[in-house]
């Protein structure tokens, strides 16, 4: 008798597996954006323009999609692999990420396990006084017994799919928290990419400043003279000393955002970046590659945040099946089985073993809408998942299409703002040799000298926001 009804328990059991779920079937809303990226002038194809000499010093390689490209292939500098590796290590934002991943792992396991009954095993002994005119005895007595059970209690049985629901809920979210950190991760690689190049730039501009500085110096101490020899106007020494300042500006400029800049960048590695790390200007780093940007439809479903936003909307369709089961009824089994004596040694043996089955149901009839209302909630969470998700698809392609637009003029300036460092350079030479023979004054050398400085500042921001540019389409793009 005792197996045929703990046969019986575990029958109701597997009839729960075979239950039917309320979920609704999960459809991926249709992309907002157009199929292809825009196109006309602003748009050229990425080696359009890697025929000149700016071209080849920005592209770095066969063009692939950036997601198939690891940051090691992407980054070929040395040193600048050795500084992200570090972040990846130590920056704390992508460990606490890493840490809320595993949490929430946690939590999805936690769930998963309310689909089978806990079973638990209770060992207990009581021995009572009664007096006799407590218990209407002729005397008092002494109650004793002790016993060993093994079963479960409250198991939930899932006959509608309402702990399934709750457990795809948990999966989604557990999944949402991973694409979380694969998203901090890409964002990281690019601030260190990004706070290096910066760094690497100003160091640059703080050389360019040191050597404007000397060379000023040197044609004031020139115009100085010259002035003391009656060869040369007070106009001109002041002329002179006004570049002098001027460079002598920009050196305390750079220097500070120099020191800004190395803060940023311990900050972002998670301890300090060894000096032999760090870069020394842009021309020193390995080329990054050149990627191609592929189609809308097989890249913009690569991005983590976009694959969070839908891992969410898959989260908030389940639990519409969780809040529709609450509609029905509600069954829960107890069960256990085992000895019970009034003798430590009587246990375990014939007559002493006991049972006990106590299924019991609970069937909302009413509750004053609740039920109706957390549906209407989970629905409309639903519909908001759903904009998020269409939002974070439109975002990721605008961000694709304004990296795409920058690319395709960057290169243009960048020959063009050569060209113009060139003449500028050539005008500065040939201004101060005829002020030397004293065929034109200085302030046509004045005006050569802030030409050439403000090209050369020039062509240094335009090798940084291109290989910025680099920097950020392939990670809007979903690398890294």
């Amino acid at each position: 008798m005792t197996r045929t009804h703990l046969s019986l328990a575990i029958a109701i059991i597997g009839l729960a597996g075979c239950s039917t779920t309320l979920m609704p079937d999960y459809n991926r809303p249709a992309a907002p954006t157009p199929a292809a990226w825009p196109s006309g002038p602003a748009y050229k194809p990425a080696a359009a323009n890697t025929n000149g000499p700016a071209g080849k010093a920005a592209a770095g390689g066969t063009t692939n999609l950036a997601a198939e490209i690891p940051w090691r292939e992407f980054y070929t500098d040395t040193r600048l692999q050795q500084v992200i590796a570090l972040a990846l290590t130590n920056n704390r934002s992508l460990r606490a990420a890493a840490l809320t991943v595993e949490k929430t792992r946690s939590a999805y396991r936690i769930q998963r396990a309310e689909l089978l009954p806990t079973v638990t095993a209770v060992g207990y002994g009581t021995r009572q006084e009664v007096f006799a005119n407590v218990a209407s005895f002729d005397q008092k007595v002494d109650l004793e017994y002790y016993g060993v059970d093994l079963g479960f209690s409250s198991y939930e049985l899932d006959f509608f799919g309402r702990i399934r629901s709750l457990k795809a809920r948990a999966l989604e979210q557990y999944l949402a928290t991973e694409q979380a950190r694969r998203s901090m991760q890409i964002s990281l690689v690019a601030e260190i990419a990004g706070a290096y190049l910066n760094l690497a730039a100003d160091r640059e501009r703080l050389r360019l400043a040191q050597d404007t500085l000397k060379s000023q110096s040197s044609t004031f101490e020139l115009i100085r003279r010259r002035f003391e020899l009656g060869d040369a106007s007070e106009l001109e020494l002041h002329q002179a000393q006004t570049r002098v300042d001027a460079a002598r500006v920009d050196i305390a400029k750079y220097t500070g955002l120099l020191a800004m800049d190395r803060n940023a960048l311990d900050l972002l590695a998670g301890s300090p970046v060894p000096e032999e790390w760090l870069p020394n200007e842009l021309g020193a780093l390995a080329a990054i590659r050149d990627i191609s940007a592929g189609l809308p439809s097989e890249v913009l479903q690569r991005r983590p945040d976009i694959l969070q936003a839908e891992n969410q909307l898959k989260a908030a369709n389940a639990n519409i099946g969780a809040a529709r089961a609450a509609f029905f009824p509600s069954i829960k089994l107890s069960t256990s089985y085992g000895t019970m004596d009034d003798q430590l040694s009587g246990l375990f043996k014939g007559g002493s073993w006991v049972w006990n089955v106590a299924p019991q149901i609970t069937l909302p009839i009413f509750d004053t809408g609740r039920n109706r209302a957390n549906l209407d909630v989970a629905k409309a969470d639903r519909d908001i998942c759903v904009a998020q998700y269409e939002q974070a698809i439109q975002t990721a392609f605008k961000e694709v299409a304004d990296a795409l637009a920058q690319r395709g003029t960057l290169l243009d300036q960048l020959e063009a703002q050569e060209s113009l460092t060139e003449a500028s350079a050539a005008s500065y030479r040939l201004s101060d040799e005829r002020y030397r023979k004293g065929i034109d004054g200085y302030l046509t050398v004045l005006d050569s000298q802030r030409s050439l400085y403000g090209a050369q500042q020039g062509l240094i921001a335009i090798r940084l926001a291109r290989l910025a540019n680099l920097v950020t389409l392939y990670k809007v793009l979903g690398g890294g």
